[in-house]
């Protein structure tokens, strides 16, 4: 056959190729759009701008503490601003992002911080008693970071934490962050629930997360600028990519602790959500809510 001549002195370079990654979504939507409303939650509005800086904060302040490439941050955390925050400002440093599931129990996750060897563990205020019933047995010894959400208002628990705020303060929010060395590289683990066994690990690379992200939106049609409600768990396989989605179609995120029918109805109505996600269970609550107002 003869040789095509296209496929000729063709190979990658820095001129023709960018490896696919979910953070470049965050980055274009602060330049193009950094007014716009990116996180809702409570009477919190956060801006694209400052999305984007808070991310690079974060990644930075990760840098700073040593972590690394290949690097794991576990997260305990609702749906909430920091779990977004989290979705881009872990990778953003090369680390790899390893989200929790809240409803596990102690062992179990102890299995998975041991088996992910995690270097650095962010934990919602109210999750704190499981996160530290599950350290005690553990092998690794992270540096606990606490995240206090101003939408919870249960007890304070003692615990021997850093504050994330603190926290962020030590980064630089115009940290020039990593794009991954490879496409393939690792984005996220996040694992079974161990209903059969110990948990198996899942891991994720940016070029899935890109293209999934984007699917997302192509699939049911999508809009720019829609407005999302966050029924889905984010530690559900990283809330289905859509953390990243709604980057790439300057979307708004409305967050939100727990699924009640309620603050749903609530924010459909007030937030005029165009889209959400969720189990059939979900969807029941709704329709077995009240129906006045």
């Amino acid at each position: 056959m003869t040789p095509n001549p296209y496929n000729s002195d063709l190979d990658r370079n820095p001129a023709n190729h960018q490896p696919l990654t979910p953070l470049s979504f965050l980055e274009r939507a602060a330049t193009v759009f950094p007014d716009h409303t990116a996180i809702v939650h409570g009477p919190l509005r956060r801006s694209y701008g400052a999305f984007y800086n808070r991310s690079r904060q974060l990644a930075s302040a990760l840098s700073v503490h040593g972590l690394e490439r290949g690097d794991t941050v576990s997260v305990m955390l609702a749906n909430t601003p920091a779990m977004l925050e989290c979705h881009y400002g872990v990778p953003m440093c090369g680390a790899v992002l390893h989200s929790i599931n809240t409803r596990l129990d102690a062992g179990i996750i102890a299995f998975q911080l041991d088996h992910a060897m995690a270097r650095v563990v962010i934990v919602d205020r109210e999750f704190m008693p499981l996160m530290q019933e599950a350290l005690s047995p553990a092998k690794v010894t992270p540096l606990l970071i606490q995240y206090d959400d101003s939408e919870f208002s249960g007890p304070e628990i003692a615990a021997t934490a850093q504050d994330c705020e603190a926290f962020l303060s030590a980064g630089d929010p115009s940290f020039e962050w990593l794009m991954p060395e490879d496409e393939w590289d690792a984005i996220s683990i996040n694992y079974t629930s161990g209903t059969t066994g110990d948990p198996k690990g899942v891991v994720s690379h940016h070029r899935g997360g890109y293209l999934l992200a984007q699917g997302n939106a192509l699939t049911p049609s999508m809009a720019k600028h829609a407005v999302y409600l966050w029924t889905l768990p984010m530690f559900h396989c990283n809330g289905w990519c859509f953390p990243w989605t709604l980057s790439a179609i300057i979307g708004t995120h409305i967050c939100l602790r727990q699924v009640r029918a309620e603050p749903i109805w609530e924010a459909l109505a007030q937030e005029r959500v165009t889209h959400l996600c969720g189990a059939p269970i979900g969807l029941s609550l709704l329709i077995s809510g009240p129906r006045d107002g």
